[in-house]
């Protein structure tokens, strides 16, 4: 019997339209023989969606035609099974069942762990990170402090919320300032690229801060490593066993890799694979593998796995480092917990095909899942048979303090 993969997708995220391609992309490569693919998309409204015609991209083209032929469901968990019930009609009729969620979302509200936080009540095993490894991967200031306690490299950085520059931007502008420019400005929970500028000098940064604000409640601003070698590398499983692949390097003719370099522009080395050429993802931007020394490599990689272990993250996740060229130096600078592609092009060149790396993924959740059922997550007590409190216990207890006084 086949595992029925409940691939969730969408949502309210400036990423939407990218989680969507990378899902369709995603359920085409599944391995048909082991999975039965359900697709089940989130609207930019939040609705629940699931039928067949959401395997194909031509759908998304004409929202009519989705919202007209797509049925609106919830995930519930109903007689032991996890459901996709309709949220239409007297009976609301269980439309499909899935064994296992996969979720390919990225961005603010689903890939922040709140989606992972839903899976996680229902009970249901998913793909990718937890709730914790989540929330840290889209945080990039939360992330970095727990790098550097983790005594893991990251550029030097200011932070802060947008009330406090609406208050006393002087003062914010003054501590920016102590870095020196070139600055990097971004929105701290957002992804892509979205709402990233760099500031050359000082009569750029507010215009560069409001535009992040605009995106975001809580800002960074970073020190631009001026003589870069941006360079990626993935890695693959969970806080016992990972996996890294090659590592590419970033190609762009800008100050940093835009969300046009990722997904739009063309022109790049690297290719994709040839089943849907139309559902694909432009994954020009890289040149993988990098050329570097072998020292430099083993410390990406080295890098890379104790970050993965101190963000608590689990399945594929891209990690971004920013090189000195000069120093040599190297600086973690951001991961990609759920990436675009899921990162497959970093491990095709390895022998790792995109389908296998797929299935691997699964596994390891469902042996994380069955690991986690071995813990003890609740036990026996008597404190609710011996327990007299509430609004009437409460009540009688402070009468006879009372009454004794």
């Amino acid at each position: 019997m086949k595992i029925k993969v409940g691939v969730i997708f969408g949502g309210e995220s400036v990423e939407h339209e990218v989680s969507i391609i990378t899902a369709v992309q995603a359920m085409e490569f599944l391995d048909k023989e082991k999975y039965e693919p359900i697709p089940i998309y989130i609207s930019k409204d939040r609705t629940w969606y699931t039928g067949s015609m959401l395997k194909e991209m031509d759908i998304y083209r004409d929202m009519n035609l989705l919202t007209k032929y797509a049925k609106k469901v919830v995930l519930i968990k109903k007689n032991g099974k996890f459901c996709l019930q309709a949220t239409h009609g007297i009976f609301k009729k269980v439309i499909d069942t899935i064994d296992i969620a996969f979720p390919i979302v990225h961005g603010k509200g689903v890939e922040d762990g709140t989606l992972a936080g839903m899976l996680e009540q229902i009970g249901i095993p998913f793909v990718g990170p937890k709730v914790l490894g989540a929330s840290l991967g889209q945080d990039k200031v939360v992330q970095k402090q727990i790098l550097e306690a983790n005594h893991l490299p990251v550029v030097d950085y200011v932070w802060f919320y947008d009330y406090e520059y609406e208050e006393n931007p002087r003062e914010i502008e003054k501590k920016i300032g102590e870095l020196k420019f070139p600055v990097i400005v971004k929105p701290a929970s957002l992804g892509s690229s979205i709402g990233i500028e760099v500031v050359k000098k000082e009569e750029e940064l507010k215009k560069a801060i409001e535009e992040a604000i605009k995106y975001d409640t809580k800002i960074l601003v970073e020190k631009v490593v001026e003589d870069l070698l941006e360079v990626d590398c993935a890695v693959l499983g969970n806080y016992r066993t990972m996996e890294t692949s090659l590592i590419g390097e970033m190609l762009t003719d800008h100050d940093f890799l835009t969300f046009e370099d990722k997904y739009i522009g063309g022109g790049g080395k690297k290719k994709m694979p040839s089943k849907k050429r139309d559902n694909s993802i432009s994954t020009s931007g890289f040149e993988i593998p990098a050329t570097m020394d072998s020292k430099m490599k083993e410390e990406i990689y080295d890098l890379s796995k104790r970050a993965f272990k101190a963000l608590n993250l689990s399945g594929v996740t891209r990690f971004d480092f920013l090189i000195d060229q000069k120093s040599k130096k190297i600086y973690i600078n951001e991961p990609n917990t759920i990436p675009g592609c899921l990162a497959f092009f970093f491990f095709t060149p390895m022998g790792k095909e995109y389908t296998s790396l797929l299935d691997e993924m699964i596994t390891f959740s469902i042996k994380e899942y069955k690991q986690e059922r071995t813990k003890t997550t609740s036990f026996q007590s008597n404190i609710l048979s011996t327990y007299a409190g509430g609004a009437k216990g409460s009540k009688m207890k402070m009468a006879k303090m009372h009454a004794k006084k």
